[in-house]
């Protein structure tokens, strides 16, 4: 039974990391809630309880999410072989022991973290790379720079921390990249979306197109607002009111993305309205950071928590719940509990974000955003477990998408 199991969980990417993404997602924030509350004491990093919690949603739960994402859809994309067991197992291994030694803390707990998060990120590299790079018509290629972008934060974040310096910066930086990603992985995945809801509808009049000039010069505001601010913090320069600007030409980009999905009533469908939030709540966060870095008496703490809880926590769990399910043999979740999570995590984002607007109900607001996020990944992994630890009962292979004869 357990090899069953295991054989199972390893039979492709994302089984793994999208499970570790919301088993981790609810565990990490319910363990940051109570070190809040004075119920829990977090292990001892450098930078503190603030810099353990930071460090695990982005690099932990983020990570994680992105990493399924990345060893299902690459060979997808590319055409090529799915990952195969050993190798899904040894990055899992290693998302384990960075979340070992971050749990133990301390100098060893640290390095052990260390070099186990960069391994886990070269080896994700390792894998990609000559699949992106073989490509013949190289589309897929933002993918690679953008791992190889999260190294660099994830490496510079650490020799920070090791080092005695500043390594807060370098986590922001690694939001921008987690940005930039979704940007990228909603521009495939929308493109399916949109289109089967408009063909399921029956309108074949109207044609969604994730138009690469509008995506592109979203990747690069966000990207050229993440090295500002990186500069800015750790060379000392006097970057604030440019990335200021930057961060609120980036909310403009991303809000000017939405005009594509403007196509009628279909905008409505369960999955397209979800992914369309997505870009909003990115804007928002952005337009924030922008008000902040310019001077308005706004904390810097709400953009980003609409950034991370709102644009990075929606597209993660839309998209265990799209392609989580699709390449596991069944068709994305049709329950009511879908729609009633996604309002759930946008209203953990909204609530996150008023925590420094209000601080007379700081504590009240942290913790109905904090319970409201777990109780929507955990109700998650209760339901994708049983789905994504058994082996597939529709006759198909590996990760392979639902049968024409179940669609």
């Amino acid at each position: 039974m357990l090899k069953a199991r295991l054989d199972a969980l390893l039979l492709c990417g994302f089984r793994p990391f999208f499970l570790f993404a919301a088993a981790w997602g609810a565990l990490a924030l319910a363990a940051w809630l109570a070190a809040l509350g004075g119920a829990l004491g977090l292990p001892e990093v450098a930078g503190g309880a603030v810099l353990w919690h930071a460090h695990e949603m982005v690099l932990g739960f983020g990570g994680a999410a992105l990493l399924g994402f990345l060893l299902t859809a690459v060979p997808e994309f590319t055409a090529s072989a799915a990952v195969p067991r050993t190798q899904v197992a040894g990055l899992a291994a290693l998302w384990l022991a960075a979340r070992a030694g971050y749990l133990v803390g301390g100098t060893a707990g640290q390095w052990l973290a260390a070099v186990a998060e960069c391994a886990l990120l070269a080896g994700a590299l390792t894998v990609a790379a000559p699949r992106l790079w073989r490509d013949p018509a190289r589309r897929h290629l933002a993918f690679l720079w953008g791992l190889a972008a999260l190294l660099a934060c994830t490496a510079g974040f650490h020799a920070a921390a090791l080092g005695g310096g500043a390594p807060l910066p370098w986590l922001h930086a690694a939001v921008g990249v987690m940005m930039a990603f979704i940007v990228v992985a909603l521009s495939r995945i929308s493109m399916r979306v949109v289109n089967a809801a408009l063909e399921e509808r029956g309108d074949t009049a109207a044609e969604y197109l994730a138009r690469p000039p509008r995506r592109n010069l979203a990747i690069f505001c966000i990207v050229l607002h993440a090295a500002a601010e990186l500069a800015g913090t750790t060379l000392g320069a006097p970057a604030a009111p440019v990335a200021g600007w930057i961060a609120l030409a980036a909310a403009a980009a991303l809000l000017n993305l939405t005009s594509d999905w403007h196509l009628g009533r279909v905008l409505f469908a369960r999955w397209v309205f979800m992914l369309y939030l997505v870009y909003w709540l990115m804007a928002a966060g952005y337009l924030l950071l922008g008000l902040s870095a310019l001077g308005v008496a706004l904390p810097p703490s709400a953009g980003r928590h609409l950034l991370m809880a709102g644009g990075m926590g929606l597209s993660i769990f839309a998209v265990m719940n799209i392609a989580g399910r699709i390449h596991a043999g069944v068709e994305p979740e049709r329950g009511t509990w879908v729609p009633l999570a996604a309002a759930m995590l946008v209203a953990a984002a909204l609530l996150r974000a008023a925590t420094g607007l209000l601080p007379q109900s700081a504590m009240a607001l942290f913790a109905a955003s904090g319970a409201l996020w777990i109780a929507v990944f955990a109700l998650h992994f209760a339901r994708a477990w049983p789905l994504l630890s058994r082996p597939r009962r529709d006759g198909q292979a590996g990760c392979a998408g639902v049968a024409e004869d179940r669609l």
